[in-house]
């Protein structure tokens, strides 16, 4: 890889990271509302429903799971799996009782991806 990709990747990086610091500093998940949480690699999606005061992960899912898989066609980081995400995520969060959620965008754009899974949760019963 050449300097200039490195510089470009860490530079990528670095913005997402300090975004997210931002967005992180403004909300906190709770019991009564915790935080869904969206974390993207190239080839996996994964959201998580996290009460920060406690310190817990209540609800989990990712494109790794195997209902995700049965729900989706081709497997990886598409749109169509983050639905999948969105809803399975949403499904778990009201099987325990979670109705209510903070969006944690993860310092990602509020697009492709990231807006499909938190359109799939909304539509699956959680309220932001």
């Amino acid at each position: 890889m050449s300097d200039y990709l490195k510089k470009r990747v860490t530079r990528k990086w670095h913005r997402r990271k300090r975004a997210h610091l931002r967005v992180r500093a403004r909300i906190q998940g709770t019991g009564e509302r915790p935080r869904l949480a969206v974390f993207k690699s190239l080839k996996h999606v994964y959201a998580q429903v996290i009460d920060d005061l406690a310190g817990r992960t209540l609800a989990a899912a990712s494109s790794l799971d195997p209902e995700v898989r049965g729900q989706v066609e081709s497997p990886g980081a598409t749109v169509e799996t983050a639905k999948a995400v969105g809803k399975t995520v949403a499904e778990r969060a009201k099987a325990q009782g979670i109705g209510s959620v903070v969006f944690d965008r993860g310092g990602y754009i509020y697009h492709g991806k990231v807006k499909a899974l938190a359109d799939a949760a909304r539509e699956s019963g959680l309220e932001f």
